[in-house]
């Protein structure tokens, strides 16, 4: 098969790491990549949020099956393009990924569904946010209604602090994500990440794992795109993952059907779980970034045919044969982020790294200047390795960290610590 990769980060590097292992896999091309990438694929310019560009690039070059990486695709009607022309793809139509770039679609799917998830309002102007705030007073969480790469999500401390942010938001803090704002109640517990394959009707558990989304450790400071993540989440446990897809996953993707939009893609619900129950934070609708890297790791080749067997509706049939491993990922991130933060700098040492199936680096923000790897991000590299045990995972991973030479950069020095 000739294969498609959309996106160009460290979520995209795992998957095409994966999906390089199957003997399907005959020509493997990623749109637009990166550095890293580059090493185990063709690279190519494409606007990958252009449907039409995408379709016209699929026939040019015989692309069999497309896997759409990131969001933003998805929101655009990329995989519809595609179904239309008849090109096969992995990734939701436009319409259910709205699970994603919706808070209060999502929150409506989870009421109709009867989903366990936070009590909401949504408000289109900043003077109703702000009075329902003063009226309700903390904690509560808010939130810009569209996508905003991960960023749109604020904990607020005080009350003056929540009224601030409001103003933000609808003042353009992130774009027009935050023409409206979902404000909900703020749910205790831990959260982890669960990831399922759906095909319109059958839903497949994938795995579990749980991200560290604060700059600094002890999970403190501000919120990232993720600084680390590690797979299986002992919080998740089995009858906790069964509760979740049961009540939650499966009632939400019932719900779609019945709407003429059927779910076709993996859904990642986000979960807080307390006193052995949990209750839905949100959904995305793609693979985590870094939670695919830890997932990738573990999953192997097989992720190649479960994503097949989900774009074709055959999910029924199929099961996860899970390694009894563990994964552990390391963000190293370019001094400054999540604020401002220079680009350009050299990363050396990373030719002397193990690459093999317990040790990889992901590229997530890297370009290729020569036979130098230059940083072009803010979230940089995602090192990672697998162990029996996930301290010999974290052990193996900070080993490869501690022989990267770039100075502009840094990391957690605790990954994988809630579980540890």
């Amino acid at each position: 098969m000739n294969i498609l990769v959309l996106g160009g980060g460290g979520r995209e590097h795992a998957l095409a790491w994966a999906i390089k292992q199957n003997p399907k896999c005959d020509r493997l091309i990623v749109a637009p990549g990166n550095a890293g990438i580059a090493a185990i694929a063709e690279c190519a310019t494409l606007d990958v949020v252009d449907g039409a560009a995408v379709v016209a690039f699929c026939e040019e070059n015989a692309v069999d099956f497309v896997v759409i990486g990131a969001e933003a695709p998805l929101a655009a009607g990329v995989a519809d393009a595609l179904r239309a022309a008849g090109i096969a793809c992995f990734g939701p139509s436009a319409k259910a990924a709205q699970l994603e770039s919706s808070k209060a679609f999502t929150k409506e799917i989870c009421d109709a569904a009867g989903a366990d998830t936070a009590g909401w309002a949504q408000f289109d102007t900043a003077a109703e946010a702000r009075a329902y705030i003063s009226d309700k007073g903390l904690p509560l969480v808010i939130k810009a209604d569209g996508l905003a790469a991960g960023k749109g999500v604020v904990i607020p401390e005080t009350l003056d602090e929540a009224l601030d942010d409001v103003k933000a938001m609808f003042g353009g803090a992130f774009g027009a994500a935050g023409s409206s704002v979902v404000i909900e109640e703020f749910m205790e517990g831990e959260e982890a990440s669960f990831f399922v394959l759906v095909d319109g009707e059958t839903c497949l558990a994938v795995g579990s794992a749980q991200d560290h989304k604060r700059v600094g450790e002890g999970d403190t400071g501000p919120n990232t795109g993720g600084m680390g993540a590690y797979s299986p989440a002992p919080v998740l446990t089995e009858a906790i993952a069964q509760q979740a897809l049961d009540g939650i996953v499966r009632p939400c993707v019932a719900e779609m059907a019945r709407r003429g939009m059927p779910f076709q893609g993996v859904l990642y619900a986000g979960l807080m779980i307390k006193d052995g129950h949990a209750r839905l934070v949100e959904y995305n609708v793609r693979f985590g970034d870094p939670e695919a890297q830890v997932l990738m790791m573990r999953l192997g080749a097989q992720a190649l045919d479960l994503m097949l067997a989900c774009a074709e509706g055959r999910l029924a049939g199929e099961k996860v044969n899970w390694a009894d491993d563990h994964a552990l990922t390391v963000v190293m991130a370019a001094n400054g982020y999540p604020g401002d933060y220079a680009k350009g700098s050299e990363i050396k040492g990373l030719e002397a790294l193990p690459e093999d199936s317990s040790h990889m680096v992901f590229h997530a923000g890297t370009k290729a200047d020569g036979a130098s790897v230059l940083a072009n991000g803010g979230r940089v590299l995602n090192v990672t390795a697998r162990g029996e045990t996930l301290a010999e995972a974290q052990e193996r991973a900070y080993a490869m960290v501690d022989r990267v030479d770039w100075p502009e950069g840094f990391c957690r020095r605790d990954i994988g610590w809630r579980a540890l």
